[in-house]
């Protein structure tokens, strides 16, 4: 809050205050029986301190001529946002241990740090093994996307790696997007061997809609302890495996679309590429600004005439002295 006149006029209270105080009045005392019990009468107290209030009132009607005042800012943004699909690999691989904890976890956290830095755009988040589906559709709304995120698990789907799958279901939630910038993220570590779409083919069908894609191959080549079979209770035993990707598919796909084919072999990689994102596809905003401000003087005014009308009821009703 901030005061539109100089606040030194509230100086002119004390100032008052002392000029009244200089007043010398001339008064006869008379002794009189009782006189020692109407001094310290309770009303004879309360009317004293009762003519205060016409000095505090006086204090708001000097504040009230300062003119208290609260501005506000308003921004309005319009921004020529993004729609972007997250397409992740759930596959049993992901479960290898060459990143701490394993590759899905890791994937998992730095997709949705990268989620919450895309205020503005619409998200929406395919996962994918030997089939596909949509884990989330197209939205703002980041909280949502992000839960959707966490709760990808390996097992859902029948072991696999769709990779033509993953990205054509991911084109399927732009295609009728009305957004002029549509991009697919896809993450996978493996190479494809399941799913009835080629991946080359889910390729041709995003460069004709206009979309984007950047394909990030996760993980190590070489042994890594990795899933070897299923149990019967749904849980993974692990075993030394040698782990190796289609690289060159993943390179074709991007440059098909006029995207971009990452590697990542650690966290700090993976954290890396999505930044590299982040900064090529920047969303356009626009801000407008708007000040407004709000005048409080005429609520200093109400305080200040209701303790003038407390101050005379008092002096001439209740406090009133008979004599």
């Amino acid at each position: 809050m901030t005061l539109a006149a100089p606040f030194w006029l509230l100086l002119l209270l004390p100032l008052a205050w002392l000029m009244r105080r200089g007043q010398k009045q001339q008064t006869i005392r008379l002794p009189q029986a009782g006189a020692a019990d109407l001094s310290v009468g309770w009303k004879s107290n309360l009317r004293n301190r009762w003519k205060w209030l016409r000095w505090l009132a006086l204090a708001f009607l000097i504040l009230a001529m300062a003119r208290p005042q609260i501005h506000w800012i308003e921004e309005k943004i319009k921004a020529d946002a993004l729609d972007i699909v997250l397409s992740m690999d759930i596959s049993p691989s992901m479960l290898s241990k060459d990143f701490e904890p394993d590759r899905l976890v890791v994937s998992k956290q730095v997709a949705a740090d990268f989620v919450e830095k895309r205020p503005h755009d619409r998200i929406g988040l395919v996962a994918f093994s030997a089939e596909a589906f949509t884990q989330c559709p197209l939205t703002i709304d980041k909280k949502v996307v992000k839960t959707f995120i966490n709760e990808l698990t390996v097992g859902r789907l029948e072991d696999g790696t769709a990779i033509g799958m993953g990205l054509a279901t991911a084109v399927n939630r732009l295609k009728e997007s009305p957004s002029k910038t549509k991009i697919v993220v896809l993450i996978t570590d493996g190479e494809n061997n399941a799913g009835y779409i080629a991946p080359m083919q889910a390729a041709e069908i995003a460069q004709t809609l206009g979309i984007r894609v950047y394909t990030v191959g996760i993980g190590t080549e070489g042994v890594v302890m990795s899933p070897a079979q299923r149990n019967p209770d749904g849980t993974y035993s692990f075993a030394p495996r040698y782990m190796r990707f289609d690289t060159q598919l993943l390179e074709e796909m991007a440059s098909a679309t006029g995207g971009k084919f990452y590697r990542a072999r650690s966290e700090r990689d993976l954290q890396f590429i999505y930044g590299e994102i982040d900064r090529l596809e920047k969303t356009k905003i626009e801000i407008s600004t708007i000040k407004r401000t709000t005048d409080y003087f005429h609520w200093c005014i109400a305080v200040a005439v209701i303790l003038l009308v407390l101050e005379i009821l008092g002096a001439w009703v209740f406090l009133r002295s008979v004599t």
